[in-house]
């Protein structure tokens, strides 16, 4: 009996040996997979934190870009308002001017465009232009530049609007809206109406989009674009 007890207590022994080797065992491959798990959580941190000083970059830049566009689009929209057109002139773009659209689609190779210095003389000038034509009826819209500001300008207090928008559509009728297209370069901003009359469910809104490009760090006025329902 004693010999088979300490045979016994040996095979026991041996098995509490083998089995602490194999916990050992498992939990140095546990140990060493969690290493590798944090080690790379810990490189995925870094890069999420590169990503997010970026992103704060750019959207500072964005916000910065955005805060000037808006101040020149402000200072312009005063300076309209005013029919200043002399001081508007120093806000037009040097090379490629200024550019009036009825509508908003905007027709590039028919559109009437002015310098800055015949922007200046806007105000005074008689000679009656070919705007576009009239949405609807497709007569063309023959209109001295006084006229043609206080129909398709200045038609509404667009300097205290209903809603102001930064590169972003807000007015929208049956006509194809190009503005990115026509300006791919440019940065527009929408000063809206929602409408006026009760039972016009909107369609009564308007719109007047100042479109800017940059010129060696510079905000200029590149285009009026004026907004309302079309059919």
């Amino acid at each position: 009996m004693s010999k088979k007890l300490n045979i016994f207590i040996m095979l026991a022994i041996a098995a509490a040996l083998i089995l602490t080797a194999c916990a050992q065992q498992q939990n140095s491959n546990t140990k060493e997979e969690l290493t590798a798990q944090i080690e790379t959580l810990n490189a995925r941190m870094k890069d999420l934190e590169a990503e997010n000083q970026e992103l704060k970059a750019q959207l500072k830049n964005f916000t910065d870009a955005s805060s000037h566009v808006l101040n020149a689009a402000l200072n312009a929209m005063a300076l309209i308002k005013n029919k200043n057109m002399a001081k508007l002139a120093d806000l037009v773009h040097p090379q490629k001017g200024l550019r009036f659209s009825p509508y908003f689609f905007v027709d590039v190779e028919n559109d009437q465009v002015f310098d800055a210095q015949q922007v200046a003389k806007l105000s005074e000038d008689t000679t009656v232009y070919t705007w576009g034509v009239y949405d609807g009826i497709g007569e063309p819209i023959e209109l001295t530049f006084n006229d043609y500001y206080e129909e398709f300008v200045y038609d509404e207090d667009f300097l205290n609007p209903h809603l102001i928008g930064i590169n972003t559509p807000i007015g929208s009728g049956n006509t194809v809206d190009n503005v990115t297209e026509a300006y791919p370069d440019g940065t527009f901003i929408e000063f809206h109406f929602t409408g006026f009359a009760e039972g016009y469910d909107g369609m009564d809104w308007r719109s007047l989009r100042l479109v800017f490009e940059q010129e060696e760090g510079q905000w200029y006025l590149a285009g009026i674009i004026h907004g309302e329902w079309t059919i």
